[in-house]
């Protein structure tokens, strides 16, 4: 068994190492090497490590180019980088279930503050918030508006400071600041004041998520990642669940000290918040080799458990260390991040999927008041979609992975969604059947959520660390465009059953499957014109190519994507 030391390795070309760890047709590309006397089948990429998962570094090749390319970039885990190491599946076990109590459920922790602050608005309608503050339905659309647009403006930035600080160190800044922004709305008075609020949170909540995602990536595998995040987006559902609960009590402490109950609510959630924000500060690590603070000496790892966190990292994708962790993105990196076509399918995923659950999300407390339902029930009515949502998130992200289909899941959701939302668009008897209107609504707010499918496959698909902190951003920028999008589909014209609001929504939930098919049906036959043109090379020009093709990341001929 390895030590763990440094290797002399041999000199050799360089060779690029596709993200999908269950793709066959990479294993060959793993193996494909002159000057190696493996064999090009899956048994000669079985790991030095833990069983069952390939080694690319097993071809010295590639493990020579790997090596220099560490210690170019200075990647902050290059110490623990060893081709030939061994572990056992029990021992990467123990390390998953310790890197799921340390990462994520701390990631877990700290999306709670974004998610209470991104929940508590919808809560606070149902206090009468809009007429206390002189608004209309839409003023507040045009809040909203505000909201993402700022957000939106703030994704792509966040993540270039995030990536020359550090995650651990930008983030808890992020929490910190928006937390005290949402504490000053408890003194909103008019709708001027609403607008500025909504502005500034958006532009501090902007780049949360993809940082935090990229943090994780320094952590897992592609296939732990997608998991990962249907944890990270299970507690979204958990905390509108608790908040919805909270509010349920908080609003009824309107006309203490004078304030209404949606002043209150702002006030201690925000309070709550900035708790979050402040201990992230001694809770956040950079990497896995860098756990050890003041406070906690000893760290997270032992030696022999880094050297399996990075190792198993590293042989999923070997592009993870490509940079390290306080590299910030050069004009030119950010621009091929951009210019990478090949995820822009993914991107056109992420404006139109989530329309029908941001508009009955931001609109659910005003539609069930507006069917006859009191203030003191509204909010605890929520609380069934998110059970649902939690149960279909986990369940169609694990079949994703278990199957080694991500795309063709995701069609599990608008096959879910159009039939529930033609309801809603042509039942005449909305208004009469108020508990029919609402077990639709909530059925079509729990919908699976293929939000963390589609996160991970960015993240798949990105090939290197520079793509992968682009690549994050602008897929939520584009979320935040179709969340744009939503909030001006509802208008005070259509209420209260806001039909031609509803009809709308039918056209993107149908939409939904076309864009799916053709997403996969792309990646398809891109790695199939790539097979073909790879196993017609011989052995002699696939060497040739990997040491001196000026093709990068996703366009090179020896990647594959994942679908």
């Amino acid at each position: 068994m390895s030590s763990g030391k440094s290797k002399d390795f041999a000199e050799g070309t360089t060779v690029r190492v596709a993200n999908d760890t269950n793709s066959s047709t990479n294993s060959k590309i793993y193996s494909s090497n002159a000057n190696s006397n493996q064999e090009n089948d899956l048994s000669s990429l079985e790991s030095a490590g833990s069983p069952k998962k390939k080694n690319p570094f097993l071809n010295p090749v590639v493990a020579k180019h790997y090596h220099d390319l560490y210690e170019k970039t200075h990647y902050e885990c290059r110490g623990r980088f060893d081709p030939e190491f061994e572990w056992s599946e029990e021992e990467e076990k123990k390390v998953r279930f310790k890197l799921d109590y340390k990462v994520t459920l701390l990631a877990c922790f700290m999306f709670v503050a974004l998610q209470v602050d991104r929940g508590n608005l919808a809560q606070a309608v149902a206090d009468d918030m809009l007429s206390d503050l002189g608004m209309t339905t839409n003023d507040y659309n045009t809040g909203n508006t505000i909201f993402y647009l700022t957000f939106l403006c703030a994704e792509l930035p966040s993540q270039l400071v995030s990536k020359r600080l550090g995650c651990d160190v930008w983030i808890p800044i992020e929490m910190t600041i928006w937390a005290i922004i949402t504490i000053s709305q408890c003194k909103m008075t008019n709708k001027h004041g609403f607008f500025v609020c909504r502005a500034l949170i958006g532009f501090m909540e902007g780049g949360f998520i993809p940082d935090l995602v990229l943090w994780l990536s320094y952590f897992y595998t592609a296939s732990e990642l997608s998991i990962r995040l249907s944890f990270f987006w299970t507690t979204l559902s958990l905390t509108q669940i608790v908040t919805s609960l909270l509010a349920f009590g908080i609003l009824q402490m309107r006309g203490i000290q004078g304030m209404a109950g949606w002043s209150w609510l702002f006030l201690i959630e925000g309070l709550f918040t900035l708790i979050i924000g402040f201990s992230s500060f001694f809770l956040m690590v950079p990497s896995p080799v860098q756990t050890k603070k003041p406070w906690n000496k000893k760290g997270w790892f032992t030696e022999r458990e880094e050297y399996i966190v990075v190792n198993k990292v590293l042989r999923d994708d070997p592009t993870k260390g490509d940079m390290h962790n306080r590299q910030g993105i050069t004009p030119k990196m950010l621009w091929q991040g951009i210019k990478d076509y090949y995820l822009w399918p993914i991107y056109l995923i992420g404006i139109t999927a989530y329309q029908p659950t941001n508009v009955l999300t931001a609109y659910l407390t005003l539609v069930l008041k507006g069917l006859g339902f009191k203030t003191i029930q509204v909010n605890l009515m929520a609380i069934p979609q998110y059970v649902i949502h939690i149960i279909l998130l986990l369940s169609v992200t694990w079949l994703s992975e278990r199957f080694n289909n991500r795309l063709g899941w995701c069609l599990f959701q608008p096959c879910w969604t159009v039939p529930l939302i033609l309801v809603l668009r042509f039942w005449n008897g909305a208004m009469v059947n108020k508990w029919g209107t609402y077990a639709v609504v909530t059925l079509i707010l729990g919908n699976p959520y293929i939000h963390a499918i589609c996160v991970s496959l960015c993240s798949r698909n990105a090939q290197s660390i520079k793509t992968r902190t682009v690549s994050a951003s602008l897929y939520n920028m584009f979320v935040q465009a179709g969340s744009i999008i939503s909030s001006n589909i509802y208008r005070t014209s259509d209420k209260p059953l806001y039909k031609t609001g509803n009809a709308v929504l039918v056209g993107f939930a149908i939409a939904m499957c076309p864009i799916l098919i053709g997403t996969k049906l792309f990646y398809i036959h891109i790695n199939k014109k790539r097979d073909k043109i790879w196993d017609a090379m011989t052995e002699e020009e696939q060497d040739d190519y990997r040491e001196n093709s000026t093709d990068v990341g996703s366009s090179r001929l020896d990647f594959r994507f994942g679908h």
